[in-house]
């Protein structure tokens, strides 16, 4: 059973955590399934930024991001190489180290106009 090791972030899990975690569940899923409070503001249907994870470690061992989800990572609160929203981002068999940024943009709750082009 692959573990997904996340990162100590102030407000969602300010100790880390270390979870064990079935092949084939998205880390988002497996966050919210162990208490890891991420925003999901489109309630995973890629169609916002808001659950983007880093990725520190397995990386390679998550099937490569489809076009839609690389068009809303360009517009992810400190993207880096290794970047994923964690709504598509399915376990494998691999191991895990996420990183869940400081800060994420989400328009509906920083009360942004929902016609507001991002």
């Amino acid at each position: 059973m692959p573990i997904i090791t996340v990162l100590p972030h102030t407000e969602l899990c300010p100790e880390g955590a270390s979870l064990n975690v079935e092949p084939g569940v998205t880390i988002c899923d497996a966050l919210l399934d162990h208490r890891i409070a991420i925003e999901h503001a489109c309630e995973r249907s890629c169609a916002c930024t808001t659950c983007h994870v880093i990725v520190r470690q397995g990386f390679n061992s998550l099937a490569a991001a489809e076009e839609e989800e690389e068009d809303l990572l360009d517009k992810a609160w400190g993207l880096t190489s290794v970047s994923r929203l964690s709504c598509q981002a399915v376990v494998t068999q691999a191991d895990l180290t996420v990183e869940i940024p400081k800060y994420t943009i989400n328009h509906a709750r920083e009360g942004y106009d929902k016609d507001w082009d991002v």
